[in-house]
């Protein structure tokens, strides 16, 4: 079968399409016929970075890709719920020892995938995965419910902008920062009331928004030094989820407000082969979500094959798209 494989890793590694051999079906797991996978920031940071990423990077020559939207062909012992023809979607490889979706066909365990939302196309379906479980694991973990106000740093990203419509799906009251005009129309398009964070300080913000008493949940997408940010905007007693925590940093002010912080690393299960039918689950709560029109993906306005998958992954780290970035294979 077709594959676009990495010999090698660093900025100015390149793709190339060769021939490997197509998956064997094994018990637990399903092969799929892979339609579309998309490009998160964690694949980019993969090829650029590859063995300084201890236990992520797959050992050369490496097939990544995570997201997918495909068709099952094959279906392993042990394998309930799910046929062959079933339209499917996960996030299920190209990491550590796990083959990835930049092929004809992969190999995914069951309980990382789920069917496929009907109202979304393959390419929509495969863009929503990682983000989506993200976002959803942030949300609940902080104890989301309705009547609580929410504030999503970056909610024009990939978390973010998945992590604004469920916030406002589950009836809460959605606030959420970008930059400058066009991300602030996408945040509102969304359901979200914009905060242009170039423009307007976190007290201004909170004040305005919260009278001074500060935000119920902060879901941070941007994470970094904007914890800091995150932790000024929180309630007393609020709820922190963040996506991004791999600096040292005062929690001082996390302390004085007795906040919880809730670190949300979703490729645990993956690396781990731990709680993967979590995955599974959430997964299928994002189809019954998305079907309700509760949630869609917002994809980047360019459409990329698979032999421009170098492109599409250039797309993403250049910072000038908008929406999630997908390969159609």
């Amino acid at each position: 079968m077709k594959a676009m494989i990495l010999k090698s890793y660093g900025e100015e590694a390149v793709f190339e399409q060769t021939e490997i051999a197509q998956p064997t079906v094994k018990a637990g797991h399903v092969v799929i016929k892979v339609s579309a996978t998309s490009v998160n920031t964690v694949d980019t940071m993969i090829k650029s970075m590859g063995e300084a990423l201890a236990g992520l990077s797959p050992e050369l020559p490496a097939l990544l890709g995570m997201d997918f939207a495909g068709t099952i062909t094959e279906i392993g012992e042990g394998v309930e719920n799910y046929q062959v023809g079933d339209e499917v979607y996960g996030c299920a490889g190209g990491l550590a020892d796990l083959p990835g979706a930049l092929a004809e066909y992969m190999l995914a365990d069951a309980n990382l995938i789920a069917l496929k939302p009907k109202n979304l196309s393959m390419r929509e379906a495969a863009a929503l995965p990682l983000v989506g479980i993200t976002a959803y694991e942030g949300l609940q973990r902080a104890q989301v419910s309705t009547g609580k106000k929410v504030l999503v740093h970056g909610g024009s990203g990939g978390v973010g902008h998945i992590a604004v419509q469920l916030a406002h799906h589950f009836g809460c009251k959605v606030y959420s920062t970008g930059g400058g005009d066009k991300q602030i129309a996408l945040i509102e398009q969304l359901g979200a009331t914009g905060i242009d964070y170039k423009t307007e300080k976190v007290a201004d913000y909170v004040e305005k928004h919260t009278n001074a008493k500060g935000f119920d949940i902060v879901f941070d997408s941007v994470g970094g030094e904007n914890l800091l940010n995150s932790f000024e905007a929180a309630t007393i007693n609020g709820q922190i989820a963040t996506t991004t925590s791999m600096l040292s940093l005062d929690l001082l002010p996390a302390h004085m407000k007795g906040l919880s912080l809730h670190v949300i690393f979703m490729l645990i299960p993956m690396l781990h082969n731990t709680k993967r039918e979590e995955h599974g689950a959430i997964l299928s709560e994002l189809t019954k979500i998305v079907e309700s029109g509760g949630l869609i993906p917002v994809l980047d306005e360019n459409h990329y094959s698979f032999e421009q998958v170098g492109d599409a992954y250039a797309r993403l780290t250049s910072g000038q798209g908008m929406g999630k970035v997908v390969i159609e294979i």
